[in-house]
């Protein structure tokens, strides 16, 4: 074969793509590794200030505006309890009972609430009552006629219960319902097939069970039965 011929061959084969050719019985000449640059690590912000309190978190919301919940509502519902605690209820959002008086879980679901920890404390030897945990929501104000918070809504207001969360730093959260449920693990999975289950929200174990309105309805008895076992279970892991 001619000089000009392989030539000729080369260049047919670099047109298709090929780049090394191999005679039998021919080590390969071993090509040089292309350098690997280092890319710097990112360093990614954490969720809320250093030293941040919820003093500072319920100043920062203000007299909020910063989405449409505002314009009906009468009281923005922070939060109540006790700020130490070592467990953190997370709710959907205020009902007309909650607007009013401006603390979460006051109407006929907050009562069944406060029933079902006190009850269950009792019962399994645990001395707590709802006064020594901690009870907020994903929004702070009521959604009109008691309606689920729009995605907008619940990223707006997320970042203060996410602020809310990280200066507790509870060893558990209880999220209440499918709302609390996706604005903590992002999920799509439905509650049926997630309550009962440990999750982890930055490290902090989650327990998903039903909300409580749910449960006030009279074809839910089952509902109730098994939300009754997700908070001894919960309660036990907490304090234990």
């Amino acid at each position: 074969m001619t000089t000009e011929t392989l030539r000729q061959y080369l260049e047919f084969y670099r047109d298709l793509g090929i780049d090394s050719l191999y005679r039998r019985g021919v080590a390969p000449i071993p090509q040089p590794k292309p350098e690997i640059v280092p890319v710097p690590s990112i360093v990614l912000p954490d969720l809320a200030p250093q030293g941040d309190t919820l003093a500072a978190i319920r100043a920062d919301i203000g007299d909020c505006k910063r989405c449409r919940l505002c314009e009906a509502r009468k009281t923005i519902v922070f939060g109540s309890g006790n700020e130490q605690s070592m467990l953190v209820f997370v709710g959907e959002g205020p009902g007309a009972d909650e607007d009013e008086q401006g603390l979460p879980f006051v109407g006929r679901a907050g009562q069944l609430l406060t029933q079902m920890i006190d009850n269950t404390a009792a019962k399994e030897g645990i001395p707590i009552r709802r006064e020594n945990v901690y009870i907020c929501n994903v929004v702070k104000c009521r959604p009109p006629e008691n309606r689920t918070p729009l995605p907008d809504e619940m990223e707006t207001c997320g970042q203060f219960l996410f602020r809310q969360l990280v200066s507790i730093k509870p060893k558990a959260i209880c999220a209440l319902g499918a709302t609390a449920m996706k604005a903590l693990l992002n999920t799509k999975e439905g509650i049926t097939k997630s309550r009962g289950k440990w999750h982890k929200w930055r490290d902090i174990p989650v327990m998903i069970t039903y909300h409580p309105s749910y449960l006030l309805r009279q074809y839910n008895q089952q509902a109730r039965r098994e939300a009754w076992e997700d908070l001894k279970t919960l309660l036990h892991f907490v304090y234990d």
